[in-house]
């Protein structure tokens, strides 16, 4: 018989900012604006812990929940990194830059990610699939990056993309 995976219980964004102080590091947070899809979901939760960041943000509506797929998708990571549902995801944005968190959207109109300072404390907005970052969310940012695309499809999967600026802001913060 297969093992029963229990509901993760949903932690704070406070939670995620007593974890980078409990490591003496700046915050690295996700923030998720409009991902549906479990699988997208689960896939940048794994890749968030992986990376050491310190949560993910995702809003109560126009978003994949906790469900069975991200959970399994997560492979295990979702035990291991505050999640949190917020309610507006542009009302946190500003009180995150209140907490001296700089915000990094990822659309195709921003500078090169690789251009871009991602030492200090930040949060990284990831849009949905299809409909990208909501346009409050992105006027909110302080930093619109983008990945170079050189094929012929214009975008990138949400949890491809970023796991991509999640790396990036890693290897700077390592170098």
């Amino acid at each position: 018989m297969a093992k029963k995976l229990r509901k993760p219980k949903l932690k704070t964004v406070d939670d995620m900012f007593n974890l980078a102080e409990s490591k003496n590091e700046p915050p690295l947070l996700v923030i998720l604006d409009g991902v549906t899809d479990p699988h997208n979901l689960g896939a940048i939760i794994r890749t968030a812990e992986c990376a050491g960041c310190h949560g993910v943000i995702i809003s109560e509506r126009r978003s994949a929940g906790l469900t069975t797929a991200t959970v399994k998708t997560a492979a295990g990571a979702i035990e291991h990194i505050p999640v949190a549902r917020v309610v507006n995801i542009p009302k946190m944005l500003d009180q995150l830059k209140e907490k001296g968190v700089w915000i990094y959207a990822a659309t195709p109109k921003g500078a090169r990610y690789d251009a871009c300072d991602m030492k200090g404390a930040m949060a990284l907005v990831i849009g949905g699939e299809g409909d990208g970052i909501s346009r409050l969310a992105q006027e909110k940012s302080d930093f619109l990056v983008s990945l170079p695309l050189c094929g012929r499809i214009s975008s990138l999967n949400a949890s491809v993309a970023a796991g991509i600026l999640l790396y990036e802001a890693v290897r700077q913060r390592n170098a």
